[in-house]
């Protein structure tokens, strides 16, 4: 009978350390999302949480995946998110702009100290957008300001630019602690386990909503988690799907002695580019919102008109912002996968190796036709993550109107994260037991 290395889990110093660390953090940024902006009209805000408009379940959706910093508008209520647009940002310019392509490539330590801290400094204009572009979004959603005294005019300059700048030093506190966790704690991508914190601190709230429903809400219950399980089970099959590709290791002569030739695989992932599609399309179409929430209340009729309409087409509600939120997924799969395998440039790593793809000459040819290879694998990726991210479009209709804060509770950009995490950090666990001498051992039955 076989006893796993996990027991030792607590018993190794140098883990137990960093589990701490991380756990210390988590309780850290779960302890500042709940300190509120200043300024905040909890009257607004509540009714905005009590409404059973469609503005209730984007309210709804954005709570959960701001870990209910949403319900209280607090200092955290944007998340690390301006950060990760940031650095997608950042990371789509690399093959855009040659010189920098060039840099990285040159030196990749100097390169991504370069990226970091270009990354950190576009975060700061990013957050600052997000931050009005949030407050006057929920204004429109519940139909009067949520923060008092709001302008930047007059003797209502002062407070704005107070919760302005508290908004924004809220995220980088966030991104400060995911760093944090990444350099001392027990996974390496700390911002994504700050995001997953939050969305599973959320999950019972809701959970808790759907049972507040007497008439329908145990069936709904029972419905929802079936749906969590079959999509949680969809997105871990997808996730782990490979292509592999044959590769042929030719023999070395070491010494006297020569290595016999391997047979081996290259393994091509069905979804290269994870969640980083859906966080890129939503931000995309987030945008006409934040700037048409600025012209809502203008004083030209056809201004504020049209302002209304971009506001409901791409409020997150219309069907026309489901078919463009699909789409865009699916061609964001395919262009950040494109990138990212670009940069890997496995042709020429291969060349290097003495490696050979059989019946394909080595070089820019092997690329082309692994290039050719991905991009057949990545549709039916795409096609998947775009139908993650619209599932709770197609099952509204479905949801009594009491219920439908449950189809936050299927966001994809949420399980994707929750899934992701949690496969990394047991992953990381285990190569940590590992690096510190535990192994599954043998035991007699």
């Amino acid at each position: 009978m076989k006893r796993s290395a996990w027991r030792y889990l607590w018993k190794s110093e140098d883990i137990r350390k960093k589990l701490l660390i991380t756990l210390l953090m988590l309780v850290l940024y779960r302890l500042a999302a709940n300190i509120p902006v200043p300024g905040i009209d909890r009257a607004v805000l509540g009714q905005l949480t009590r409404s059973t408009n469609p503005a209730q379940t984007l309210f709804n959706m954005l709570d959960l995946l701001s870990g209910g910093t949403m319900s209280n508008f607090s200092i955290l209520a944007m998340g690390v998110y301006p950060y990760i647009t940031a650095q997608i940002i950042i990371q789509l310019l690399i093959p855009i702009i040659p010189s920098l392509e060039r840099r990285i490539k040159d030196n990749p330590r100097e390169g991504q100290i370069l990226m970091e801290r270009w990354t950190m400094l576009l975060t700061i204009p990013m957050a600052a957008l997000s931050a009005i572009g949030q407050i006057n979004i929920f204004a429109s959603l519940a139909g009067s300001p949520v923060i008092k005294n709001y302008g930047f005019t007059g003797a209502n300059l002062l407070p704005t630019l107070t919760t302005i700048i508290t908004m924004m030093a809220g995220t980088m506190f966030g991104i400060w602690l995911g760093q944090l966790i990444s350099e001392y704690g027990i996974p390496k991508q700390g911002l994504s386990l700050i995001i997953f914190s939050g969305i599973v601190a959320r999950i019972p709230f809701n959970l808790a909503s759907l049972l507040s429903d007497k008439v329908n809400g145990w069936w709904m219950l029972l419905v929802v988690l079936l749906l969590l399980v079959l999509i949680i089970f969809a997105i871990v099959y997808v996730q782990q799907g490979r292509r592999n590709v044959p590769v042929f290791f030719p023999g070395r002569r070491v010494g006297n002695r020569m290595s016999m030739p391997v047979h081996s695989n290259l393994p091509l992932m069905v979804n290269m580019a994870g969640m980083i599609p859906i966080i890129f399309a939503q931000a995309i179409l987030t945008f006409p919102s934040i700037a048409a929430s600025y012209f809502l209340q203008s004083k030209t009729p056809w201004v504020a008109s049209l302002a209304q309409g971009i506001y409901q087409t791409f409020n997150g509600q219309s069907g026309v912002y489901a078919l463009l939120y699909f789409l865009m997924v699916v061609a964001f799969t395919f262009f950040y996968t494109d990138v990212l395998f670009q940069q890997q440039n496995y042709g020429e790593n291969l060349k290097r190796q003495g490696a050979q793809i059989p019946g394909v000459v080595r070089g820019a040819p092997t690329q082309k036709y692994l290039n050719r290879v991905q991009q057949r694998i990545t549709l039916p990726g795409s096609l998947f993550l775009g139908f993650v991210a619209v599932l709770p479009y197609l099952l509204h209709p479905i949801f009594p109107a009491g219920s439908r804060s449950g189809l936050v509770l299927i966001s994809a950009a949420g399980l994707l994260i929750v899934v992701g995490v949690v496969r990394d950090t047991f992953t990381v666990i285990e190569t940590e037991l590992k690096l510190h001498g535990y192994q599954e051992s043998l035991i007699k039955g």
